[in-house]
């Protein structure tokens, strides 16, 4: 028997099953969306286009849509024109819960009663409709919650697989609160519709209706320690209640976004592995400690280079060494390690506590604990400086500015790790553009004669830019201030996203860069702490931790 799939927490799964219905929630995160985007507008959302690549897959026949937004109209008129769907229906749930509301809705149930009995040739079987209520209880110990827009299934599993806590899924269909007052028998099929009609809609809000007001259940529950709040890339319903949660609510809370495929759910696993860690919840199967010869290594494994530092029993740091990450992250972990145990005069074994850290730490098996750069980064900067309030690290493939509490901690942070833009990737594509090396472009741009501006932060635009800048004529130490006050802008961005305070840190390779210094400390207002051991800051954070293991 085929399943008939829903998408709302406001679609009447009840009734459906009560006419032989075999209901399913449509959330999975598709791979790509080759087909929706044959036929769908590009900024059709990627909840949108997923539906339609389940479809144009050949895997749904029965679909029943609620029109809560303009894309899930979109959906519904290109799958109607398609042909491909055996039972496709659309409810228009009002939005608001007042009596000609209900009287509407009551009205809609109806009509899809009569429609999608004839489908299933079933008619109403009232026992099954009052068995198919299930109340779901809110639950009451500690836990964190997913909130704002859907969250693919995948992605939820991978958010409850990072965090310490049981997590909560509060989102659009999830948060379902039907039936918590059933009707009696007695009721006749009309009357059952009535009441019927006013359980659904009086239902915790979602966002297309109008008492907001009504959500602020979901993040004002005691037991709450933490909050997910997800959007959808192009959906723009949820942006304003997380403005207002993250000033109504005094719990740790993070931001993040997709684009319902598999690719961004994975882009976004060091966000959801740092705020876990930032919670500071103890992990209950720490290592046991054994007395060793008190030397502990941190391995920070980037896309460019792989950074190791070993500290003696006095956490004084006795080796370190920066290589080329190479071709894969494990063996340039190796190499790394093997080096900086040479210079040590040590051995393998003479290691009590490993830990990894960076874009490849997973991959890295010869560890003890993996923790991500984020957390890393702040530990290692605290350590070198603890005056340092705000972290700003230009990485290889992503950037990131983290706000530290006073002892080090993580009290919040911003990542961009979508783009290469303002990375340490857009300097070296520029570089190469220049026929320069990364070293030749760090001490340029410092003398500059004409201020240019680099009007695009995409790296394919911005070569462009420079090669046509090139041609012009410009003096090298004129594009590349152009270059540098392009990255300082992003970052400086970030830096107000995150709230960024005094004293400010740069970590990382970047941070050796003279002339991107000198000018994101125009941009900021400010100077920044460069210490000479900025690039291992997020190996000396790591082999901190492996100390205290």
């Amino acid at each position: 028997m085929s399943k008939t799939y829903y998408v709302c927490k406001y679609t009447p799964v009840e009734l459906l099953r009560a006419l032989g219905g075999d209901c399913e929630i449509l959330n999975e995160m598709p791979e790509g969306f080759d087909r929706a985007e044959q036929v769908a507008h590009p900024n059709i959302c990627g909840f949108g286009k997923s539906v339609l690549e389940e479809v144009l897959a050949g895997n749904i026949k029965e679909l029943v849509l609620v029109n809560c937004c303009d894309t899930i109209r979109s959906v519904y008129d290109i799958l109607k024109d398609s042909g491909q769907m055996d039972f496709l229906y659309m409810i228009d749930m009002l939005h608001c819960d007042i009596e000609c509301s209900r009287e509407r809705t009551a009205a809609q149930l109806k009509e899809l009663a009569e429609t999608y009995g004839a489908y299933k040739e079933k008619s109403f079987d009232k026992k099954v409709f009052l068995e198919a209520f299930q109340p779901k209880e809110r639950i009451q110990k500690p836990h964190l919650a997913v909130l704002g827009a859907r969250m693919g299934q995948e992605l939820f599993q991978m958010t409850e697989a990072a965090m310490p806590l049981p997590v909560v899924n509060e989102t659009c269909v999830y948060n379902r609160s039907v039936g918590e007052n059933l009707p009696t028998e007695e009721m006749d099929f009309d009357t059952l519709m009535e009441w019927y009609a006013g359980e659904l809609l009086h239902q915790i809000p979602c966002m297309r209706m109008m008492d907001h007001a009504g959500r602020k259940v979901l993040y004002q529950d005691p037991s709450l320690k933490g909050i997910i709040y997800h959007t959808v890339k192009f959906c723009d319903f949820y942006s304003f209640e997380y403005a207002d949660i993250k000033g109504h609510t005094d719990v740790p809370l993070l931001k993040i976004e997709s684009d319902f495929t598999l690719q961004s759910s994975g882009q976004l696993s060091t966000r959801l592995e740092a705020f876990a860690e930032s919670l500071g919840i103890q992990d209950e199967t720490k290592k046991e400690k054994v007395m060793g010869k008190g030397y502990y290594a941190g391995i920070d494994s980037g896309s460019t280079s792989t950074d190791v530092v070993i500290l003696d029993k006095n956490r004084e740091i006795i080796s370190s060494v920066i290589m080329p990450t190479g071709a894969g992250a494990a063996n340039g972990a190796e190499r790394a390690l093997e080096e900086a145990l040479k210079q040590a005069k040590l051995n393998r074994e003479d290691l009590d506590a490993v830990v990894t850290t960076g874009y490849g730490r997973t991959a890295i098996s010869d560890g003890d604990k993996s923790i991500t750069e984020i957390t890393c980064h702040a530990r290692g900067a605290h350590f070198l400086d603890p005056r340092v309030r705000t972290v700003v690290d230009i990485g290889g493939q992503d950037s990131k500015v983290i706000r530290l509490n006073e002892d080090g901690s993580v009290k919040n942070f911003v990542m961009n790790d979508k783009c290469a833009a303002g990375t340490g990737r857009f300097l070296e594509m520029m570089a190469k553009t220049m026929e320069m090396s990364l070293d030749e472009l760090s001490q340029v741009g410092l003398s500059y004669q004409e201020d240019i501006t680099i009007s695009s932060m995409c790296t394919v635009f911005a070569e462009s830019e420079v090669v046509s800048l090139i041609a012009q004529n410009k003096h090298t130490d004129d594009i590349v201030h152009g270059l540098n006050k392009a990255v300082a802008a992003k970052t400086a961005s970030l830096v107000k996203r995150v709230g960024g305070e005094e004293a400010y840190m740069m970590t990382g390779g970047v941070a050796q860069n003279k002339g991107l210094v000198k000018t994101l400390e125009e941009r900021l207002g400010t100077s920044l702490v460069i210490s000479p051991k900025s690039q291992l800051c997020g190996a000396l954070g790591a082999a901190l931790f492996a100390a205290d293991m």
